[in-house]
């Protein structure tokens, strides 16, 4: 499909990846990012989990200049329910073609395409959170990182964690017992994510370049009755000084299924022989380590937004979800960008289900799509992005009623990056 005029001030022509152009489009994307080469193995992965047939590249004659692609993907939602949602990746310009357009002209044909496969969601982790807004993609989740002080901190442990056994394995040994258990764990938070078949390799990438002097890839399962109930992903990295020793142990990724398995883990990740520091990424805001700790902070926690999401049909995607107070307000959408969802909608839900449905009546609250996504998924309250000028009440005590039906038991967290 071509662009015209109105999205861009040069020519170029916005089309399906074909298969014998990955390399070039790759290239393009690599270069977006900065140009520095991927190992084997990652590059190979990343071509084998392209889906060709939902991936745009923008071209300039026989130059590609633009990339973006969609995985198919299902999401929780507050409610439990898995949603179709398209995960926006790879998404790139080319330096000689900054501000003509082409990133426009990719989003407009993209989100078209999502609409036209029935996915009522789009999601992307943002380079830089200042390009999606125009989009109508909003700030939906965010992620913990710290870096903790074990030689001084402390953790207090439930009853029970003694009985979890630990023990070393091989990570690809234990891939097939850590995916049934991350799967079981998929209903429970929003923002989580079914692994596809394939997906399960990203666990597992491992390339030398990007251990920055640590161990290779090392895995501790966490086991009791027999059933593997949690594992942890993890690289060391040995540093001595004068004094004595100052290892970092680096978390790639812990799951578990209970309180007692969850803190037999992270004892062994504050234990861990010659080390003083643990380097934790990528982790839920409400994380339960955190209230195990002796001294939060010297675990000099951070909080950073992560997962942006695009309600693409507004409809459809506020009926996918349950609300955990009763609520039924109609809301008043601008989307430009999107005009189908621009309008009046009646939302009418509770804990059991959600109705959404196209009105006349007066508007209750006066949003952007943008901030319907930062709220759909219960982490951002409706109410503070009304206290920021974001959200405009109509209906005295609407704003109080949605916020209270939107929110989440546990925080959103998407727990892996795409």
């Amino acid at each position: 499909m071509g662009t015209d005029a109105r999205d861009t001030g040069t020519a170029h022509e916005v089309r399906g990846l074909r298969p014998d152009d990955w390399d070039r489009w790759y290239d393009t994307l690599l270069r977006a990012f900065g140009g520095v080469p991927e190992s084997v193995q990652e590059r190979e992965l990343w071509n084998t989990l392209t889906e060709y047939e939902r991936s745009l590249g923008a071209w300039d004659g026989d130059t590609c200049v633009g990339t973006a692609g969609a995985f198919t993907f299902r999401m929780t939602v507050p409610g439990g329910a898995s949603v179709p949602t398209a995960g926006v990746t790879m998404v790139g310009v080319s330096a000689t073609h900054r501000r003509r357009g082409v990133l426009t002209s990719m989003m407009r044909r993209q989100l078209e395409d999502v609409r036209s496969w029935g996915e009522p969601l789009a999601v992307l982790t943002a380079s830089e959170p200042v390009i999606y807004g125009r989009f109508g993609y909003g700030a939906a989740t965010s992620l913990l990182s710290a870096e903790i002080d074990t030689s001084r901190v402390r953790l207090s442990v439930p009853d029970g964690t003694d009985d979890v056994r630990l023990r070393y394995a091989d990570p690809a040994a234990v891939l097939d017992a850590c995916e049934a258990l991350y799967a079981r764990l998929v209903p429970l938070r929003p923002g989580m994510l079914q692994r596809r078949p394939g997906w399960e390799r990203v666990g597992l990438l491992d390339p030398e370049s990007g251990r920055d002097g640590a161990s290779p890839l090392q895995c501790v399962v966490a086991e009791r009755g027999g059933e593997t109930v949690g594992y942890a992903r993890f690289r060391v990295k040995p540093q001595w000084e004068t004094t004595g020793h100052n290892g970092v142990v680096v978390l790639r990724d812990l799951a578990a299924m209970d309180a007692a398995a969850d803190a037999a883990l992270w004892r062994f990740l504050f234990g861990i022989d010659l080390t003083t520091s643990l380097v934790v990424q990528r982790r839920p805001v409400d994380d339960a380590w955190q209230y195990l700790v002796s001294d939060i902070r010297r675990c000099l926690t951070r909080v950073r937004d992560d997962l942006y999401v695009r309600l693409v049909e507004v409809g459809a995607a506020l009926e996918a979800r349950t609300y955990q107070a009763p609520v039924d307000v109609v809301f008043e959408v601008e989307d430009a960008f999107c005009p189908w969802n621009a309008g009046r909608w009646r939302l009418t839900g509770d804990a059991k289900g959600a109705s959404c449905v196209r009105t006349s009546d007066a508007a209750d609250l006066v949003l952007s799509v943008r901030e319907l996504g930062a709220a759909y998924l219960g982490g951002v309250s409706l109410a503070a992005l009304g206290t920021a000028g974001r959200v405009r009440e109509v209906r005295a005590g609407a704003l109080a009623e949605a916020a209270v039906g939107f929110g989440s038991v546990v925080a959103p967290w998407l727990p892996y990056g795409f």
